[in-house]
């Protein structure tokens, strides 16, 4: 966060952030699967609750074109600087919620080894915050967990991205939790704050796209010296989308990316032979295909789209890879929307190149 925080009187803030992640402040990751956010005694893990009925942290939900599983989908960012969010701000748990599940940590913290002198201080004021309106530089405090707004709001804290590394999550989102009124944007200073641009960021990184498997004619075995005609139907080439959201009372937003695909580049698998164009970049057609179908009489013609090998294979097979460029947009919530940098996905299938046999008589 870009402005000053936890300047905690007779606490250094080194002292505080150890007296803070003896807390269970954070909430839990979010989960690649949708789920159901409701509220309930003996809610299981995945409603969003616990044995309890405490409601769990908002859950990103994804639908669509998204990886199973949770984990990280296969497109790639044309752009090297760009990567998703490592964490960000979520609501939590309502006002008596939290209450109940802060003053249980805070005693468990209180007992722990080591939380005694400066550690123990910290502790007593995050304790104070909460309670008894206990304020920093421009953090208020609250009374009683603010307990008498329950249902008017919710306590916010941050959610760590299950995709991204440990050091980029530590530098981001360590703030406490804070208080939010339903229907009320989170305050400005925090910047990590979900939106619906981060969750198009979040649709971005779970995005599955299709493989990409060229129709190539000769078919996986060709000869050397012959031209290689390769194309993509528009018919197994469509638009891709994926939507992230979060759906809980007093709060909901969502975002949907979309993936265009613009451009097939061919990589034949050796440094013996040409790609047609000779960049190997073949641009999608006013139809949507990319590339030409092969058709009888056209032997003599160069491909569109294509390659021709120079050497035998000998036994075994080139690797052709062939990755599709993908021109990825978002809208959201209120009308929200953008671009987001191109993605990238590409698969590799074997081809065989014989030498031309002739017959010496």
């Amino acid at each position: 966060m870009k402005r000053s925080r936890r300047t905690v009187l007779g606490t250094s803030t080194a002292t505080l952030a150890i007296a803070i992640s003896a807390l269970i402040l954070t909430a839990p990751n979010s989960s690649a699967e949708p789920v159901d956010t409701g509220k309930g005694g003996g809610t299981e893990e995945k409603g969003g609750g616990d044995e309890t009925g405490i409601y769990a942290a908002a859950r990103v939900q994804y639908s669509g074109a998204v990886a199973k599983g949770g984990g990280r989908g296969n497109v790639t960012s044309s752009d090297v600087n760009w990567t998703p969010p490592p964490c960000w701000y979520a609501p939590y748990l309502g006002a008596k919620d939290f209450k109940k599940k802060m003053s249980k940590d805070i005693e468990s913290s209180k007992n722990a080894p080591g939380m005694t002198g400066h550690a123990g201080s910290a502790i007593a004021e995050v304790e104070r915050h909460y309670e008894d309106e206990y304020g920093w530089t421009d953090t208020p405090g609250y009374k009683d967990y603010n307990v008498e707004k329950d249902g008017e709001g919710m306590f916010w804290a941050g959610v760590e991205n299950p995709d991204e590394p440990d050091y980029l999550k530590r530098k981001s989102c360590t703030d406490l939790p804070f208080w939010v009124d339903n229907g009320e944007a989170p305050p400005p200073q925090y910047e990590e704050a979900i939106t619906p641009e981060l969750l198009a960021a979040l649709a971005y990184q779970h995005m599955q796209l299709p493989d990409t498997k060229v129709t190539l004619a000769p078919e996986a075995t060709t000869k050397v010296n012959l031209p290689t005609w390769a194309w993509l139907d528009e018919a197994v080439f469509d638009e891709i989308q994926a939507t992230a959201a979060i759906n809980v009372p007093g709060f909901n937003i969502q975002a949907t990316t979309t993936a265009k695909p613009v451009s097939l580049k061919l990589e034949p698998g050796t440094e013996d032979a040409e790609t047609y164009p000779a960049s190997g970049e073949c641009q999608i057609n006013d139809d949507d295909s990319i590339g030409e179908p092969y058709a009888k009489g056209k032997s003599d013609e160069t491909p569109p789209c294509g390659i021709k090998y120079l050497r035998s294979s000998g036994d075994g097979a080139y690797k052709l890879k062939a990755t599709i460029t993908w021109e990825i947009d978002w809208t959201g919530t209120g009308g929200a929307g953008g671009g987001l940098p191109d993605g990238t996905f590409g698969t590799t299938q074997d081809i065989t190149v014989q030498e031309i046999q002739s017959v010496n008589r």
